[in-house]
């Protein structure tokens, strides 16, 4: 199993164990599911219910009714089995994009080594010391491992 980080449980609200998660996850209308799997601190959890409030993701567990019962894992990641995240053909996590090749005007511009996360509508590619915006993806060939970029002079 192969888990990935979707975000951190930040508070509780209310008594009865409802969590509250920060998450900029892309794909959080296939993870917060009534009877989806969560995982915090590697302990697994049901969703019982979900909802959102403000920039939170409201999370309630089956068999937690209690805040006392959700105390011990503030503060945690929270994860999801990749395998349960069942992704379409032209879906992908941000992560897949690393390692794979920047091309501009059909000329290598190098490897992307990490994303980094600015805000929840604005990523950049980490290209050595240089940053590339997510908008100028043009094209991504996952068979050849190459991201192709929109044109624009001067960027790399």
């Amino acid at each position: 199993m192969k888990k990935i980080r979707i975000g951190k449980f930040v508070k509780t609200h209310g008594i009865k164990g409802e969590i509250k998660i920060k998450s900029n996850f892309k794909y959080k209308d296939k993870v917060f599911v009534k009877g989806n799997k969560l995982y915090l601190e590697d302990k697994e959890f049901i969703i019982n219910t979900y909802r959102v409030h403000q920039v939170y993701d409201m999370v309630t567990l089956v068999g937690i009714d209690n805040i006392n019962d959700v105390l011990p894992f503030k503060g945690s990641n929270v994860y999801i089995n990749i395998e349960d995240l069942n992704l379409e053909d032209k879906e992908y996590l941000d992560e897949d994009l690393i390692g794979m090749s920047l091309y501009m005007n059909n000329v290598n511009k190098g490897i992307v080594t990490g994303i980094e996360v600015l805000s929840k509508n604005k990523k950049l590619l980490v290209l050595g010391e240089h940053y590339v915006p997510f908008e100028l993806i043009k094209e991504i060939d996952f068979k050849n491992k190459k991201i192709i970029l929109e044109e624009v002079e001067g960027l790399l």
